[in-house]
């Protein structure tokens, strides 16, 4: 193949390695990665069933644990980027993407 052959394959500069096995969940990854792997299964599946017909293959996600003495505590930042049709507005895909199955916690002041 020619390297135009290869790059129009797509994702030639795309992926991610993480290098350590830990026992923070069932397959044995990063809670972190398995959390933000299993955001970009579920965009995956709601594109394909239909369930959002807006949404185009190109998604990305990341999470950001926050760790204390070595472990998990607490997930900082969660980030869903998906690639989506044109008449979709910003506040239809967070309406359709984010949805909360607890409320908000607020300490109190």
């Amino acid at each position: 193949m020619s390297d135009d052959e290869i790059d129009a394959i797509g994702a030639g500069d795309q992926g991610m390695m993480f290098g350590f096995a830990c026992n923070e969940t069932p397959t044995l990854m990063p809670i972190a990665i398995y959390l933000a792997h299993k955001l970009a299964r579920r965009l995956s599946e709601v594109r394909k069933n239909g369930t959002l017909p807006w949404l185009r293959p190109d998604g990305k996600t990341q999470v950001t644990v926050e760790y204390s003495f070595g472990r998990p505590v607490r997930v900082s930042t969660v980030l869903v980027s998906t690639q989506h049709a044109a008449d979709i507005t910003q506040e239809q895909i967070r309406t359709a993407v984010i949805q909360p199955r607890h409320p908000p916690h607020h300490p109190a002041n």
